[in-house]
């Protein structure tokens, strides 16, 4: 590595990437890099240019600005040889990349993040056309692998540093360890980054009222990713939505782990001011919602303010799991916030809820008694397949039993390929398990 030296009278060129996604499947469900977005926010209140390219935005939208992703058909990893699904690259392709890339450089440095540890091929592959077309530049790379899996990053990412755990001053530190020293701007601070034209065009937006998680469930790793739970105003986030509303956006998606805790302070109030100023948008929550937070008041603000996708989450019907995953819900209260939300017409098109299969010792009677739940309710139901991540309880119970182990190869962590080696399911009941879901969904 070749250091770039102390920059005085040349302002240093940053280049973010959003690597592409590897998998056997994907979607977007207004994806966006948020946590690459931040940074961009924040450098942007320093004497720097700042370029992005997302290499999954490449994907027709559809309803609600939700899409497939363009995908091309890859060789997969020797690890996944059995798995008799076609692997693909999900995004633009190769060389919509690199021409990219020349046309939008020279650049000085690039900050690379990365998301599902398990599509870390993704992010080998960009981080290798990075070095065939701008040379000998210095790459770091955050985001959630970088931060769980810090060694296997720096041995198979291409990656000169493995920036991890979330965003702070330490950015500064590591970019001058290349030679960069960078100045705050002498005129104004840091500005969004739906600002600063990095995207020509986004059908939707993502929106965050808080980072981080007060619960601890043992198979999440929020608190892992971010330790400590922050709250942003109700008026900061309005004037988001207001900023994005003037710029033609009209979907947005909370990407909030805990949305609706605090309610009275938090959600109540912003729903009230996107109320007062009669603005004509949709919202939508991809990620789940604690259920037992649901009252006559924000089930009636949320159709108030158009919300059109809501995802609760139940994950399971036994009480003794209930309570061992953080006693976050039980049946009743599930089944009352159902009811709250189909009195102010929350069909099953619009709500549904995450049911896990696949837990540590988890039987599949469970599995079905959880279908039947959900089905008496009239509930969209959206199957999530477990698969652990390293850091988390969970994590730390399978290789202690000796179900894993901590090196495992994080492509066998996928959640689709772990359901199906570990989990002990018959896979001809999980396939009809699917199917009949699907149908009860459709109907």
């Amino acid at each position: 590595m070749t250091l770039i030296g102390v920059w005085s009278s040349m302002r240093p060129r940053i280049l973010l990437v959003n690597p592409w996604i590897y998998d056997f499947a994907a979607y977007n469900f207004w994806a966006r890099p948020l946590g690459l977005l931040r940074v961009a926010e924040y450098l942007s209140g320093f004497d720097v240019d700042i370029s992005l390219i997302d290499c999954t935005d490449a994907y027709t939208p559809r309803r609600y600005g939700t899409g497939r992703f363009r995908a091309e058909e890859v060789e997969k990893p020797d690890v996944l040889r059995g798995v008799g699904r076609r692997y693909k690259r999900y995004g633009i392709g190769v060389d919509d990349f690199a021409r990219s890339l020349r046309e939008q450089g020279p650049f000085d440095c690039v900050l690379a993040t990365s998301l599902m540890t398990y599509w870390y091929p993704g992010v080998a592959g960009a981080i290798g056309v990075i070095r065939e077309v701008l040379g000998d530049i210095p790459v770091v790379l955050g985001g959630i692998y970088a931060t769980l899996y810090p060694e296997h990053a720096l041995m198979h990412s291409g990656a000169d540093f493995i920036y991890r755990g979330a965003l702070s001053r330490n950015l500064l530190f590591v970019l001058s360890t290349f030679g960069f020293r960078i100045k705050k701007k002498k005129r104004g601070g840091p500005l969004p980054y739906y600002r600063l034209g990095l995207y020509r065009h986004s059908p939707f937006a993502p929106l965050q009222m808080s980072s981080g998680c007060p619960c601890s469930c043992p198979y999440c790793a929020s608190t892992l990713l971010s330790p400590f739970y922050q709250r942003r105003s109700p008026g900061e986030v309005v004037q988001e939505i207001e900023d994005l509303y003037g710029m033609g956006v009209r979907e947005y998606a909370f990407y909030d782990d805990a949305l609706l805790l605090d309610a009275d302070t938090s959600i109540v109030p912003l729903l009230e001011r996107v109320k007062e100023r009669g603005l004509a948008l949709n919202f939508h929550c991809p990620n789940g919602l604690h259920a037992r937070c649901i009252d006559g008041r924000v089930a009636r603000l949320m159709r108030e303010t158009g919300f059109r996708t809501l995802r609760l989450s139940l994950e399971t019907v036994d009480e003794e799991r209930q309570r061992a995953t953080g006693s976050k819900i039980n049946c009743r209260d599930f089944e009352k916030a159902m009811r709250l939300l189909q009195a102010e017409g929350f069909g099953k098109r619009e709500s549904g809820a995450y049911l896990m299969y696949g837990l540590p010792g988890q039987e599949w009677r469970e599995v079905e008694e959880g279908i039947g739940f959900l089905q008496s309710l009239g509930v969209r139901i959206h199957l999530a397949e477990f698969s652990p991540i390293r850091g988390t309880l969970l994590w730390d119970e399978l290789v202690q039993k000796g179900v894993i182990d901590d090196g495992i190869d994080p492509l066998l962590t996928n959640n689709s390929v772990f359901s199906a080696l570990y989990s002990g399911y018959d896979p001809g009941a999980v396939q009809r398990m699917k199917v009949e879901v699907r149908k009860y969904n459709a109907r």
